[in-house]
């Protein structure tokens, strides 16, 4: 399995834990994840059997009809009783709730959206396939979102950011010791997100063979399973190979032997690590901001917009499905282009 593709791999990861999140949920939600494995990825099904599982504990926490019960004794029947009433009571409960081990969580908007559109691809499934007389959920509107501001870094950021990778002045006198052993990779890794936009899961992905410096392109897996060619600069060129010198003399652990970036460890980076390597260059180059791999993917999708003014062009290179997620991101630019076109047209000479 080791040297299967990393994104082989992750799925494999994904559907053992999938299986075993399901055997905790009632006996009829099986078929629900059969139905929507064709259209869903192994993520997209954890995050439904997720949501699922807090559905349930609510109902046996807040629903007299179903307090006794285990939450493998849970059945359509149950289901087709609740009302439009009790789903609003749920999207109430999860704006503040406590979890199993007693903590306290808050649910956010988007997360309270997610939660709610789950419950309504469930209803739905079981409705259309008429095993349901009753879809409540299809009466439940989704709590509205509030845009949020678009947090990237400003070109001097970026350089003070890239800066500071390269050469770790503000560094602890700990974290330089660490720094000298990774300058190299961390302004490959650093300068790749910054230069293509891909997502940290694609980075972190990345295998050798990958990596075409020839041509100047990464081959990538996106979310959904599209396998996409991302071309880069001189700048990531420079980077790239610099680090792949020095890759070549790394000796990796059993079933890491192909990944392009490597821990300490010697084993494949994984997402975790990477966002602690931007949040602590990021803190000194951007102290006020909370920058992110996330962020730095809107730091390449705003240049490349304010370059181009292409949507389409920034949609498909950054890999979102559908460009009205691109322009939703990127309207305020739009409008800050409108607005910078309307000293262009001079109608008559200025006097004096």
């Amino acid at each position: 399995m080791n040297q299967l593709p990393y994104h082989e791999q992750k799925d494999r990861e994904n559907i053992r834990k999938l299986r075993s999140m399901i055997q905790e949920l009632p006996p009829f939600c099986p078929e629900f994840f059969r139905g929507i494995e064709p259209q869903t990825s192994s993520r997209t099904r954890i995050a439904y059997a997720y949501d699922m599982k807090i559905f349930f504990d609510f109902l046996r926490k807040e629903n007299p009809a179903m307090a006794e019960l285990d939450r493998k004794d849970i059945t359509l029947s149950h289901l087709d009783q609740l009302t439009v009433t009790d789903l609003e009571e749920y999207m109430e409960y999860l704006k503040y709730r406590f979890n199993e081990k007693n903590q306290e969580v808050v649910n956010k908007e988007r997360g309270i959206m997610r939660k709610i559109s789950s419950l309504k691809s469930f209803y739905n499934y079981y409705y259309r396939r008429e095993m349901i007389k009753n879809n409540p959920a299809a009466l439940v509107s989704l709590p509205k979102l509030h845009e949020k501001e678009i947090i990237r870094l400003e070109a001097d950021e970026v350089v003070s950011l890239l800066d500071e990778v390269e050469k770790g002045e503000s560094l602890t006198e700990k974290q330089k010791q660490y720094h000298k052993r990774t300058r190299v990779r961390d302004l490959a890794l650093m300068t790749l997100l910054l230069g293509t936009g891909i997502r940290v899961s694609e980075c972190v992905g990345l295998d050798l063979n990958d990596v075409d410096l020839k041509t100047g392109g990464i081959h990538i897996h996106r979310k959904g399973g599209k396998e996409v060619t991302v071309y880069f600069g001189m700048e990531v060129e420079y980077a790239l190979s610099d680090y792949l010198e020095q890759r070549k003399e790394m000796i990796p652990v059993e079933g890491h032997e192909n990944a392009l970036f490597l821990s300490l460890q010697m084993k494949r980076m994984s997402v975790r690590s990477v966002e602690n390597l931007v949040k602590k260059f990021a803190r000194i180059a951007a102290p006020l901001k909370k920058i992110t791999p996330h962020k730095l993917r809107s730091t390449y999708g705003t240049s490349l917009y304010q370059e181009t003014g292409d949507i389409y062009l920034v949609a498909d290179v950054l890999g979102h499905t559908d460009v009205n997620t691109t322009k939703k991101h990127y309207a305020a630019l739009d409008d800050a282009r409108r607005r910078s076109a309307k000293d262009k047209v001079q109608l008559r000479e200025t006097k004096g």
